[in-house]
Parts: C-alpha cells; sequence; structure tokens
C-alpha cells in the first residue's frame, strides 16, 4: 500500500481540494486497495471542520466530493506512516522539512509544484482570501499535479509487481 498525505496550512482548501481530486483519480483507475490518501494542515486551528464551503462548491462543478476533515500534521505518526508528504507552497514545505529535525523524511517530502508541468508554477497559491477564480485555479493546477503524482505512483507499483 502506497500512502499519501496532501498538507497545506489550514487543511481547509487545498490540501482537502487535493485529497478529493486525487482519490476519483485512484477511484478510477481502480488503485484504492493499493492508494489510501489523506490531508493535513500545519496548524490546528480549523481540526474536525469541512474543506471551506466556497472550495467545496468549486470542487463539485467538477466532480469532486470534499468531505474530509481537517487535522493538524502529526509528526509523531505521519511521517512513518505516508510515504509522500505533498505540501502547497514553500511555508508548509519549510514547516514540514523542520519538523524532520533528523532528515529522516527527505525523501518523503514533496512541493506539489513538483508535480505540475507548467515549471512557471512555484508553488499552489492559498485561494482563502481570493474569489471563485482563484478556488478555480487552485483545482486546475491540483487536476495537473494529481494526474502526474498518480502516474509516478503507478510506475512504483508496476516495479513492486
Amino acid at each position: 500500500m502506497v500512502k499519501v498525505l496532501f498538507v497545506c496550512m489550514g487543511n481547509i482548501c487545498r490540501s482537502p481540494a487535493a485529497e478529493g481530486i486525487f482519490k476519483k483519480l485512484v477511484t478510477e483507475a481502480k488503485l484504492e486497495e493499493e492508494i489510501l490518501v489523506d490531508s493535513a494542515g500545519t496548524i490546528g486551528y480549523h481540526s474536525g471542520e469541512l474543506p471551506d464551503p466556497r472550495m467545496r462548491k468549486q470542487a463539485a462543478i467538477y466532480g469532486y466530493d470534499l468531505d474530509s476533515r481537517a487535522r493538524q500534521f502529526n509528526p509523531n505518526k505521519d511521517f512513518e506512516e505516508f510515504d509522500y508528504i505533498i505540501t502547497m507552497d514553500n511555508d508548509n514545505y519549510s514547516e514540514i522539512k523542520n519538523l524532520d529535525k533528523k532528515h529522516l523524511y527527505d525523501e518523503k517530502i514533496f512541493k506539489m509544484a513538483d508535480f505540475i508541468p507548467d515549471k512557471n508554477i512555484k508553488e499552489v497559491p492559498d485561494p482563502y482570501y481570493g474569489g471563485k477564480d482563484d478556488f478555480d485555479f487552485v483545482i486546475k493546477l491540483l487536476e495537473d499535479g494529481t494526474k502526474n503524482l498518480l502516474t509516478k505512483i503507478k510506475n512504483r507499483l508496476d516495479r513492486k509487481n
């Protein structure tokens, strides 16, 4: 089983959107038994909440169901449990890297932008203070990135079989 964790700041916009989009891709590829997907935030302010209503509304237009509950990244558990820890922006990346004080998990920590084909994209912007177009832009970036992530994971699974 390959386990993927998407991380943003509050776990109410970008990371639950990435989780929902990726879950749909995993389901369509019939890989639910081989890939587990979750999301978390670097802060616990929104713990227990559903994703932002604006993100849920925009995601629903594209056929994505965002129903996970926000939680905070747990370094005592998540570093060990997950194979891919995908951060949404440079701040999230730095925060997660800083939690790995002994650099034991460097090979697991990525930026979502690493999987987005447009090399001008360095991070997935936070749409929280924006409008509909900002949420839409994030969904499109996440669609591109998660497709490439799935391809990488499928190649990894194929090598194991």
